[in-house]
């Protein structure tokens, strides 16, 4: 898998500071596009999906309603 060389190099960067510091504000910059405020934002995701089904070549299904009297999460 991972020769004793890069072994080596993953562990240094592991220890380094300045690596674990770059991360802390990577994750601090993250941006969810389909949040508003802390609500995601259905048509942005929809939007985001059906380009995306356009794009892998997924064919589309119609819509079926689901029939149900009892329907829990």
């Amino acid at each position: 898998m991972f020769s004793e060389e890069e072994k080596r190099e993953l562990k240094e960067m592991a220890m380094s500071s300045r690596l674990r510091e770059d991360m802390r504000r990577l994750v601090k910059m993250r941006h969810n596009p389909f949040l508003e405020g802390n609500i995601v934002d259905i048509d942005k995701l929809l939007a985001f999906l059906t380009e995306y089904n356009y794009f892998i070549n997924h064919a589309s299904k119609l819509f079926r309603r689901i029939i149900d009297k009892d329907m829990r999460l």
